[in-house]
């Protein structure tokens, strides 16, 4: 290893530091802007509160909008998941003509403008009259999160092992059955990285659910942003504050209670046998 080595290798790791502050120095202004005690959002503090968060969590449109976000979340994740299921079962075991242009399809809203989608989604809302409601917030999160849903079961299933739902059907278990009892479990490593996809992207999308929304449904990224076009205060950054760490929440605990990291492991064992 010479010195041109250790020199890349030192570089390299600035280069990460470097990137990894760029990230987080936001997150840090704005939690220490959180605590200021007066009623202009500034920075530094002048001094220290927490009067801000009490009025983040006693606001009754944050209220109203985290009630919405919450139900929103979980009707989505109900939808999302099934259909992401049913999806890559399709595209991976299935005998399906066109294969790779209904994976495209089923993709695409990654590649589609936000500001795109909220406005089709918008007249389309008005014109069927359920602007009112919560189900185009429902329908828009499920088609924005089932790309996620869907590369994050395909990775699972592109690494089981076809030849353990073969040999159930051999002993005699229908195609139910084997879903149920083999194919399933195996999946749950996926089936919990499609589970924190669809909650965390559904928690914080914002550009079509600012079209979508109307001031009884709003969802609470829309309604911090009604907040900050009239407001100056610190209760915004309480409020995003609360909202990062509940993030790192349960990013945290799917990571060490729900082993996310399964996963990738699966993969890299069937790298290493291939290799």
């Amino acid at each position: 290893m010479g010195p041109g080595w250790v020199l890349g290798r030192w570089a390299g790791r600035l280069l990460v530091a470097g990137l990894v502050a760029f990230m987080t120095f936001p997150t840090l202004v704005v939690f220490v802007a959180s605590f200021n005690d007066t009623a202009i959002l500034s920075f530094p503090p002048q001094g220290y509160s927490l009067r801000w968060y009490a009025n983040a969590l006693t606001y009754p449109q944050f209220q109203r909008a985290a009630v919405n976000s919450l139900l929103v979340t979980l009707a989505t994740a109900a939808l999302a998941l099934p259909l992401g299921i049913a999806s890559v079962l399709a595209l991976e075991r299935g005998r399906l003509r066109g294969r790779a242009f209904w994976a495209a399809v089923l993709l695409s809203p990654l590649i589609i403008p936000g500001v795109v989608a909220g406005l089709g989604l918008l007249i389309l809302g008005a014109a069927i009259g359920l602007l009112q409601s919560r189900w185009p917030l429902i329908f828009a999160h499920v088609v924005l999160v089932l790309p996620f849903v869907i590369r994050s079961l395909w990775v699972s299933l592109a690494n089981l092992d076809p030849n353990l739902e073969r040999a159930a059907a051999s002993l005699g278990a229908g195609p139910w059955r084997v879903f149920w009892r083999i194919t399933l479990p195996l999946l749950r490593p996926g089936l919990f990285a499609a589970l924190l996809f669809a909650v965390i992207i559904s928690l914080n999308e914002f550009v079509v659910s600012l079209f979508i929304s109307t001031r009884v449904t709003e969802i609470l990224p829309v309604a911090m942003f009604t907040y900050v076009v009239n407001y100056t205060d610190p209760t915004i950054a309480a409020l995003s504050a609360l909202f990062i760490l509940g993030t790192f929440v349960i990013v945290y605990l799917a990571d060490h209670v729900l082993d996310m990291s399964a996963v990738f492991q699966i993969a890299h064992g069937r790298d290493r046998e291939r290799a």
